[in-house]
């Protein structure tokens, strides 16, 4: 059964978190050149969960990294809401990324001498912010953490510290929260947690999250996957389930898995 085209959407800048228009990511020269990312266009809308899958090599890591200003593109547009990514220089892209968008990844990268309120609101204090007591207080009760606050990260479980990892992302408002296998160190009823979490901050409090993944079970938490292989889109599911997921990995991966890199 041939893959599915990919979903075309016309969503307009008031719906759209990022956006990537013909997106090229080039690694080398020569005999040693790998296009990791090969004209690539997706919207990735606001307030949805979006979960990025594919084979290792199909670009999927490349594609988050360029999207949040952590990688240079070799061709082709990369916006964050109106901002153009292209052209900023590195104090301006580390501003957008302070200011604008929330990371998790799979290290949790807590400081340990630091207890858990503190890591959270760590990056609103080195930008010279004051946190929205509100806002921090519903992204606290959200992620369950109501009664960890005082405790450092090594009182806490991983499941607990990737808890804390996520309301760090999600302490300072940001248009968009990327995750690069941010369940990838956990156990399955800890990763279930963060899922659920994550699912709950883009239902309950309208945050925009983006995620890759190669897990099926966690992209039945998004409300959309988006497939890449060698470098391209080929697939864009709306309401993912793991059966579903599974199914496509079935049916997809064996020609995938002689592709490329990234």
């Amino acid at each position: 059964m041939p893959p599915t085209a990919p979903a075309q959407h016309t969503d307009s800048t008031e719906t759209v978190a990022a956006r990537a228009t013909d997106l090229t990511k080039v690694y080398g020269t020569g005999e040693t050149r790998v296009l990791a990312l090969d004209q690539v266009s997706v919207a990735f809308r606001r307030a949805e969960f979006t979960a990025i899958m594919g084979p290792s090599g199909s670009g999927k890591s490349t594609l988050m990294h360029c999207m949040a200003g952590l990688d240079s593109i070799s061709s082709g547009s990369a916006r964050l809401g109106d901002t153009e990514l292209t052209g900023l220089d590195d104090q301006r892209l580390t501003r957008l990324r302070r200011d604008r968008v929330g990371f998790v990844f799979q290290t949790f990268n807590l400081l340990p001498t630091l207890n858990a309120l503190e890591n959270i609101t760590l990056p609103m204090g080195i930008a010279g912010t004051r946190p929205d007591a509100d806002w921090l207080d519903t992204v606290i009760t959200t992620v369950g953490l109501s009664d960890r606050l005082k405790h450092r990260p090594a009182q806490l479980s991983g499941g607990q510290q990737q808890r804390v990892a996520v309301a760090r992302a999600l302490a300072g408002r940001p248009e968009i929260v990327f995750g690069d296998e941010p369940t990838g160190n956990l156990d399955s009823r800890a990763g279930a947690e963060i899922l659920g979490f994550l699912r709950n901050s883009v239902r309950e409090l309208g945050q925009t999250v983006v995620m890759v993944t190669h897990d099926p079970v966690a992209a039945g938490y998004a409300d959309r996957a988006i497939f890449l292989a060698d470098g391209r889109v080929v697939d864009d599911m709306a309401d993912p389930t793991a059966e579903r997921v599974l199914e496509h990995m079935k049916r997809h991966d064996g020609h995938q898995a002689r592709g490329g890199t990234g």
